[in-house]
């Protein structure tokens, strides 16, 4: 692509591909009006604020419909199945003929008749064709009315570890860091800081100015199928957390305010808090929607909000998007007595969040709250919750007169239209334009923030440099060593490289997915022989081996079953934290919260049923590599994706690894003594599942933790290192309150 870039002394780099460029008082502005002339927003010496209320108000409603939305989930070069489905020129992009970068059908739809602007990017073949791609996404809006940039966007893509605990990017290309319990397994926020600097310069090195994160939740449910995503579940680890992260993915160095082209606007989620779920049940679907309050905690989940995300150190002061999640906060809308998911609830939008709290960022929806029931309680969407009875239209109106300003996960413009309409019957049309304009400013404000205005094109021999380069790998593997826990160490651990070892394959039961379709039974490979082999010396039994390195993952539950349902239950069973059957005799008799049109009775308790984790035959894999290894050391490698009972695992091992996402040649550099143990508990490991059902959903660290032979207490701050129990000023920092 022909892209021509002009370098004003003293100011930013302007780029354009197909508009022209204005020459005045020796500086050089891009013509996005195509008048010639030099318009306020087309200005970059003007503040943000002129620009911005300058360019709102010669857009349409139509187009500020459309700054409203978000693309769907898009993938470079499109597929032709699965959930997201892309054509080219009709045709399959293997048919078509098309280059990997080129636009497919529905982008240039989305692009040009809906107008949006902001597009979500999940996989890409490599960076080159992102890059490739990004520059002619941005040359084609370009060239539309007003010339509005795309502000690309990504949900968190720098994990190392793969998890199917929700629909997430890979960390293709770039560096890998570990989950979001594993950065909290550090207890530094510096380290924390750090990976929101490299963030930062691996988006905008892949075009992507909106980071759909932090999840600074309080995981305050260990049965939450999202805690692994969490900064854990004590309120300052958090908040201090949440805010280095912000704060570090905000900042372009040596800019006045703070904001410029290395800066990527950060999207704090999920407000007020989604992780006190009844029962651990998530709420992307119906049978999760309750958040509940039983221990009045809900002050506690609003802190990494309050004095993290809206305080940031830095000169940007405050994440720049918040995004509410689904849930029904039960029982805390005070001014109404309402019981709706959260976008639709005026009392926690407007009155705390806007009001009270004074945020005047971008509110953003969580996915696909705005469409209509599906026909079952267990299929994937129907998230409308509480307002099932309203149109499509007028759950868009409730959720604008709140003061939310974007559609996540809606890519049609009609019902926003509709909205529209049926706002200006009921407030006029002078108010209803107003409130347009007032989201249109919060969304303009951050796409002119990151530089995209003067220069939205990327160069691929520069953004290749920058994407997984040494310098982002060797810092993201040195946090995962960090952040890997050691629970048990009988002496076992580190062994000798080049030992014979023995890994256990694994096996998983037919399970429900992330969207709720059947994942058949599988085995898999306990490791990756060729990592192992870098270290040690691979057997294929037992008998032939001097330790056992056995991988696994924490239990893998649901909490509904249809089939369940099916037999004239009411389909709710317990989300279990053990590998063996387990039966709730210890569960609420009534739930807490309850309620959904297709459901015949409010009470979803599980109580005296019985569930089994997918994976039980993991704790198998232990038990029978210290039956036939004998005095010969085992170790366990917990994949921990919430917390476990670990009263099933521990006496079998002799040594036990828990990491929440780090690479396999992480686990081989502890476990062969080239680095040490660092990483502390980030949340409690209870000690029974009766202890689970008596703990409060939104109370911190309220639980009693397992002890184990050696008398240590799997507790919050936990962790051993070679020479036993660490104690260091990062434990007192964050005792257990």
């Amino acid at each position: 692509m022909n892209i021509k870039f002009y370098k004003n002394q003293g100011g930013p780099t302007v780029a354009v591909h197909n508009r022209g460029i204005i020459e005045q008082d020796g500086y050089f502005f891009r013509d996005l009006e195509g008048t010639g002339e030099l318009l306020p927003y087309e200005d970059w010496r003007l503040d943000v604020e002129t620009r911005v209320a300058d360019l709102a108000s010669r857009m349409s409603v139509r187009e500020i419909a459309g700054l409203m939305m978000y693309s769907p989930h898009q993938m470079v070069p499109g597929l032709a199945f699965g959930p997201f489905r892309y054509t080219y020129g009709g045709k399959s992009f293997e048919e078509s003929g098309a280059a990997p970068s080129d636009l497919n059908d529905q982008q240039l739809k989305f692009l040009s008749e809906d107008g949006i602007r902001h597009v979500l990017l999940t996989r890409f073949s490599d960076v080159d064709t992102v890059v490739n791609w990004n520059n002619k996404m941005q040359s084609y809006v370009e060239s539309l009315p007003h010339g509005i940039p795309i502000a690309f966007s990504s949900d968190p893509r720098h994990g190392a570890g793969a998890s199917a605990m929700e629909f997430k990017t890979e960390a293709n290309d770039v560096s890998k860091w570990p989950e979001g319990l594993g950065m909290a397994a550090t207890f530094d926020p510096e380290i924390c800081r750090k990976l929101g600097e490299v963030t930062a310069k691996e988006y905008r090195a892949l075009g992507i100015a909106v980071a759909l994160h932090p999840q600074i939740d309080l995981g305050t449910e260990p049965r939450w199928m999202r805690i692994e995503d969490t900064f854990g579940a004590n309120p300052q680890l958090v908040t201090d957390f949440g805010k280095a992260y912000c704060d570090a993915l905000q900042t372009t160095e040596g800019s006045v305010n703070g904001w410029g082209t290395d800066s990527v606007c950060a999207m704090a989620k999920h407000w007020p808090g989604g992780g006190p779920c009844e029962g651990g049940r998530d709420a992307h679907y119906s049978f999760g929607k309750y958040a509940v309050y039983p221990g009045d905690c809900f002050e506690q989940h609003l802190k990494p909000f309050l004095e993290g995300a809206f305080k940031l150190d830095g000169p940007t002061g405050k994440v720049a998007s918040i995004m509410p999640y689904y849930t029904v906060s039960w029982g805390i809308d005070q001014k109404n007595g309402e019981n709706v998911g959260n976008s639709y609830n005026h009392y926690i939008i407007n009155d705390l969040l806007r009001e009270k709290y004074g945020y005047d960022g971008v509110v953003c929806t969580d996915w696909g709250i705005t469409d209509d029931q599906a026909p079952d309680v267990d299929d994937f969407g129907s998230r409308c919750f509480g307002v099932e009875h309203l149109t499509e239209a007028e759950r868009h109106l409730r959720i604008i007169e709140n003061g939310v300003d974007q559609f996540g996960g809606n890519s049609n413009i009609v019902p926003i239209l509709e909205a529209y309409e049926l706002g200006c019957a009921k407030h006029g049309e002078e108010w209803m334009r107003q409130r347009f304009e007032q989201s249109a400013k919060r969304l303009l404000r951050n796409i002119f923030r990151c530089g995209l205005f003067e220069n939205p094109y990327l160069v691929s021999e520069e953004s290749q440099q920058i994407v997984g380069c040494k310098e982002y790998t060797d810092a993201g593997f040195v946090a995962q060593l960090k952040s890997v826990v050691m629970l048990k160490n009988n002496g076992a651990l580190p062994i000798k490289e080049r030992v014979k070892v023995y890994v256990p394959n694994r096996h998983i039961n037919a399970k429900k997915n992330f969207f709720r379709m059947m994942d058949e039974a599988k085995d898999l490979p306990g490791a990756s022989r060729a990592v192992i082999e870098e270290y040690f010396e691979w057997v294929d039994t037992p008998e032939e081996a001097d330790a056992a390195l056995v991988f696994i993952e924490s239990p893998l539950s649901d909490g509904y079953s249809k089939a369940e349902r099916e037999k004239g239950g009411n389909g709710y069973v317990p989300v279990t934290l053990q590998y063996r059957p387990y039966t709730a005799n210890a569960a609420r008799e009534c739930s807490i919260a309850g309620g959904d049109p297709r459901e015949a009775s409010n009470n979803r308790s599980y109580r005296g049923k019985t569930n089994t984790a997918a994976n039980e035959s993991d704790l198998d894999l232990v038990i029978d590599a210290k039956k036939r290894l004998g005095d010969k050391p085992v170790i366990a490698v917990v994949r921990m994706h919430h917390p476990m009972v670990m009263a099933e695992l521990e006496p079998y091992a002799d040594a036990i690894l828990v990491d929440f996402g780090v690479t396999q040649k992480a686990i081989c550099e502890l476990v062969s003594g080239k680095a040490e143990p660092q990483g502390l508990l980030p949340v409690q490991l209870p000690i029974d599942m009766d202890e689970v059902e008596a703990h409060f959903e939104d109370m911190p660290l309220d639980m009693r933790a397992y002890i184990d032979s050696a008398g240590h207490s799997y507790d919050f701050g936990y962790g051993l290192n070679w020479s036993g129990v660490i104690e260091d000023e990062r434990k007192a920092r964050y005792v257990r309150n």
